[in-house]
């Protein structure tokens, strides 16, 4: 009697069975969420990778200052700059530095006309005309009724190569390539192309 009653108490190979089936399944599925963790940081860290050698090696982002790109960028506004393997090319927004600036003051403008090209202004009509063709564009804050501010460069004016003539889109609050304390960009000073407004969020797109 008391030994048939110690044979029921233990375990038959069938619950054995199902008790190591359960513990596998667990180990599985550790073993499946410890792979699926590692396959997320192994793909975190090369996506980061891959951010941080874009943003050393390819762009970088800069804030705007002052209000000389107005209508099309404004003060505090954060760009990103395309700067691999970059050629200024007309109508491009760029940041450059000025060699008369001194180099701890980058500037951000627009390219109006590239070595080789020759550039005229009417200040009184505000027309920019390159090779004699009149220029069309439309992000120019215009203000009427008085003439786009003059500095003291002569025009018509031509490019020399390697040299790029560059305006700011708001003409009458804008020192560029008109007045001789900035004038005309070596092209080795052009840092890059802007491509992309960043901040503000509400603002964010491509920039032309």
């Amino acid at each position: 009697m008391n030994e048939r009653f110690r044979k029921d108490e233990q375990p038959s190979g069938e619950e054995d069975s199902r008790t190591d089936s359960r513990q596998t399944k667990v180990e599985e599925s550790r073993s499946r969420a410890a792979v699926a963790v590692l396959e997320w940081l192994e793909m975190f860290v090369s996506c980061f990778s891959v951010v941080l050698l874009i943003v050393t090696f390819v762009v970088r982002q800069s804030p705007v200052i002052g209000s000389s790109m107005t209508n099309t960028l404004h003060e505090e506004d954060v760009v990103i700059v395309s700067e691999l393997f970059y050629k200024p090319r007309q109508g491009d927004v760029i940041v450059a530095q000025s060699v008369p600036l001194g180099y701890d003051e980058p500037i951000v403008k627009r390219v109006i006309a590239v070595g080789g090209q020759t550039v005229d202004i009417d200040f009184d009509t505000w027309m920019v005309y390159v090779d004699g063709e009149a220029l069309d564009e439309p992000y120019v804050l215009y203000r009427a009724g008085v003439s786009m501010h003059e500095a003291d460069i002569s025009f018509p004016l031509e490019v020399p190569e390697g040299y790029i003539f560059v305006m700011g889109d708001n003409r009458n609050g804008s020192m560029d390539s008109r007045d001789s304390r900035v004038g005309l960009i070596d092209e080795r000073m052009v840092v890059g192309h802007v491509i992309l407004r960043m901040l503000p969020l509400s603002s964010f797109g491509v920039i032309s």
